[in-house]
């Protein structure tokens, strides 16, 4: 986490008066599972919230609806055909949202001077650039967007750093973490009696499976996660538990951590959603029921607690706690992503890339549940390493790693 500063919240002093306006939000990725977890807690606070700008990549319908209940001042579309549509919709409702499309759109409303918190919910390496540009601009940005992290870790904490943007992390793991530990932790953490970073994991839908039946596995069947809910990119990345070599990636550079640092638990009841060693023995652990808003209100309202319409967890309902370890014999994608980070420089930008490349496989029946970890360590295999020391080099990594997935994949289906 940063050092930079702060803001105060919600354009309230700490003690809850009201001094100034609303503050303007942009959600990015507003239609997926976080976009409307954090328009639904936005929507519990209207004197401390107003919605500026919503985006989404090609769910026209979803946002417009959305716009006509939230009534942004800009709604952003991928594809100018579809912008094209919301904006006649809009008219025809009489709103006077401003429609735009494209990448440069996604930019403009993630640093626009009437944005004061930036969701980055946008799902995958699309996320990257205007994740990075609200960061450029100083905002207050709730980061659900792991892969920003993971393709370009140090280029990323460096903006953090040189803006003063305020950094809050919303995946629930490395939320709970940030809960756990010290406010200031930056310059590692044994320098703060932090032995170790537990970073606990459901274990997704085939915990327990022998490798047959993983190899049967349906695109249907791993996008029903037990515990959260999901969009399919990510229920997968679950499923295959790439999805905690990812947030063990991301957690290294928030937390100034090496991968060693950092134990992977399998807890199925998803109550306790991370915790942190310390070298007197205590552990501090973050519990809650497994509903993203609470980590979502939180990065809102930091400091203050808000409420976020999440009910209290019952403890006697849960009843019981277990853990187990992680088994990276049968899901390879853990230790691909350990490995990757432990290399560094644009190895987890084409572990990234080539898992996603594989995913999209997956999820069209073109590849089949367990080649997807083949996929990414051929991948990987074949990329040559290098220095991950430019906006520019991280994208190359992550253009030839896809193109190396997709070539691969070339007669598959």
């Amino acid at each position: 986490m940063t050092q930079g500063h702060f803001p105060d919240t919600a354009g309230r002093s700490l003690d809850g008066s009201s001094d100034r306006r609303p503050q303007g939000v942009v959600v990015l990725g507003a239609t997926g599972s976080i976009g409307t977890s954090t328009l639904d807690v936005i929507a519990r606070h209207p004197e401390r919230y107003r919605v500026h700008a919503l985006s989404a990549h090609r769910s026209r319908e979803s946002l417009y609806q959305q716009c006509l209940v939230h009534r942004p001042d800009v709604a952003v579309l991928d594809a100018a055909v579809d912008a094209d549509w919301l904006g006649a919709r809009l008219a025809e409702a009489g709103l006077p949202t401003e429609v735009r499309h494209g990448e440069q759109a996604l930019a403009e409303i993630a640093r626009a001077s009437e944005a004061d918190v930036v969701m980055a919910a946008i799902v995958g390496a699309a996320g990257l650039l205007p994740t990075l540009a609200a960061v450029q601009a100083g905002k207050r940005v709730l980061l659900a967007n792991k892969e920003a992290l993971v393709m370009s870790g140090a280029l990323f904490m460096g903006a953090v750093e040189q803006s003063g943007a305020a950094l809050l992390p919303i995946d629930s793991e490395h939320n709970a973490i940030f809960q756990c530990l010290p406010q200031r932790h930056r310059g590692g953490l044994e320098r703060h009696g932090v032995t170790q970073l537990l970073l606990t994991a459901s274990g997704g839908p085939f915990r327990g499976y022998d490798p047959e039946r993983l190899a049967a596995v349906t695109p249907e069947q791993a996008c029903a996660h037990p515990n959260w809910s999901m969009g399919r990119k990510i229920s997968v990345d679950s499923a295959t538990l790439m999805n905690k070599g990812l947030e063990l990636i991301e957690a290294c550079w928030l937390f100034d951590a090496r991968p060693d640092q950092i134990q992977v638990v399998v807890h199925p009841q998803s109550v306790i959603h991370s915790m942190a060693a310390y070298s007197d023995g205590s552990v501090i652990a973050q519990l809650g029921n497994p509903d993203m808003r609470t980590p979502i209100a939180y990065g809102l309202g930091w400091p203050e607690r808000i409420d976020a319409g999440v009910k209290p967890l019952d403890l006697f309902a849960v009843a019981r706690l277990d853990f187990e370890p992680a088994d990276e014999t049968a899901f390879p994608c853990l230790r691909l992503a350990r490995e990757a980070m432990e290399e560094g420089g644009t190895a987890p930008a084409v572990l990234n890339a080539a898992n996603e490349v594989a995913v999209a496989a997956f999820l069209n029946g073109r590849l089949g549940f367990t080649d997807i970890a083949r996929v990414v360590e051929r991948v990987r295999d074949a990329s040559e390493p290098r220095r991950a020391d430019s906006l520019e080099a991280v994208l190359a990594a992550d253009a030839g790693a896809r193109a190396l997935a997709k070539a691969g994949l070339e007669g598959r289906g």
